[in-house]
């Protein structure tokens, strides 16, 4: 699968940031585009964002800088709980916030790696669910 070219704006806003966790900020935002080849990244709550079908549905949350976190959502706007989970999760990885709000947190490069499949499904999934 190719990857989408990684948005300018995006870059040149890391580029100010001086985080320390860039690398594993630069590894996820490839492996986020990696996993669905529509996925559009901006900035949005200041940190990359990336859109499915006008909609936001993945952001990563680089502050504070100890970690980057991978959240899940349904887009800003307030929407009815779903029943249940708005996907399975085999792996265990996810960290359930509601029943459409998940996150996964990262300290280390090498804990990305280790992911990196789990990683793609789980966003290809995110986006196409509900």
């Amino acid at each position: 699968m190719i990857t989408k070219r990684l948005n300018d704006d995006v870059t040149s806003f890391l580029d100010e940031q001086d985080h320390p966790l860039r690398a594993e900020i630069e590894y996820l935002r490839k492996i986020i585009l990696k996993a669905e080849s529509t996925l559009v990244e901006n900035i949005k709550w200041n940190a990359p964002n990336y859109r499915f079908k006008e909609v936001d549905r993945v952001t990563l949350r680089i502050h504070p800088p100890r970690q980057v976190q991978i959240i899940f959502h349904r887009g800003a706007k307030v929407k009815a709980q779903p029943r249940k989970r708005l996907i399975d999760d085999p792996s265990g990885l996810l960290q359930w916030k509601e029943n459409d709000r998940a996150t996964l947190t990262f300290k280390t490069l090498k804990e990305i790696k280790q992911a990196q499949k789990t990683i793609v499904d789980i966003v290809n999934r995110w986006v196409h669910a509900g």
